[in-house]
């Protein structure tokens, strides 16, 4: 597979948030801790792919999406991306103090297009997000449901190579969720290269071709739709039967693991000083 057939690569990529910590008693130059958000991440999404991105609450999907899409750049290794990307989620990319139209023309601004563009953008948005007159509301104004019929349909009209939805289809109303995933259906078979990061299996595992399963930050599989998805699933209902105690011991080991205990003072003072 030659690199033209390669639409996204990551080469060891990690993301690292630092936290502060709140306990009083540890002294001020110790407050500050660093975590991996995503860490080591080696993976090739080809041109046309349809890749599904599971994993639990605070496995590092949504940072993830904002990775994929550019709107967060990587503290260790390398990301390549060959296409213009569009990220779908419900709160990124929407100024809350404008309005729906508002939001469009500012998109249009910052991409350069010409007004004829933007118009046909507008036009489009009207027709696909059914979202009537709030779409000269502002934003604030509106449901989880209707930011993200507004930002599915900006990106969907922006035409992108490639679409990293985040849980968009999550909220609103079921009749929505299927017009989306029937458009979503058409930009599969155009060869769009699409990932879509969801809690729902079931969309995963009938919309997508493969998977990466996520957890703790750390790749735990990427391969066969089927495989991933029948694995992950395991997990999940082994989980499900721990009790709330045993649910929180384990999600602090996690947590525990993506601490950065050996603080590097070059790289993390030029990362964050």
């Amino acid at each position: 597979m030659g690199q033209q057939d390669i639409a996204i690569e990551f080469k060891n990529v990690s993301k690292i948030y630092k936290l502060k910590r709140k306990d009083k008693e540890v002294k001020k130059d110790e407050k500050t801790q660093f975590f991996y958000a995503l860490k080591d991440l080696s993976f090739q999404v080809k041109k046309g792919q349809v890749l599904g991105i599971l994993g639990t609450n605070g496995s590092g999907k949504s940072t993830m999406a904002l990775v994929l899409s550019g709107i967060a750049s990587p503290d260790e290794g390398e990301i390549i991306v060959n296409g213009e990307q569009a990220l779908v989620a419900i709160n990124t990319g929407l100024n809350k103090q404008l309005t729906g139209l508002e939001n469009i023309e500012l998109k249009g601004a910052l991409l350069g297009l010409s007004k004829k563009r933007v118009q046909e953008i507008v036009d489009g948005v009207i027709e696909f997000a059914e979202i009537g007159d709030f779409l000269y509301q502002p934003v604030k104004k509106y449901s989880s449901g209707m930011k993200s019929r507004l930002g599915f349909s900006i990106n969907l009209c922006l035409n992108p190579e490639i679409m990293i939805i985040d849980e968009a289809l999550s909220v609103g109303d079921k009749s929505f969720a299927k017009k989306c995933l029937d458009r979503m259906q058409e930009l599969k078979e155009d060869g769009k290269t699409i990932v879509f990061i969801s809690h729902s299996l079931p969309q995963v595992q009938e919309f997508c071709d493969s998977a990466m399963w996520l957890e703790g930050g750390k790749m735990r599989e990427y391969g066969d739709i089927d495989t991933v998805c029948e694995h992950y699933a395991e997990y999940i209902e082994t989980y499900n039967t721990l009790t709330k105690a045993q649910k929180k011991a384990e999600r602090d080991e996690k947590f525990k693991e993506r601490i950065i205990k050996d603080r590097k003072p070059g790289l993390f003072d030029r990362l964050f000083g």
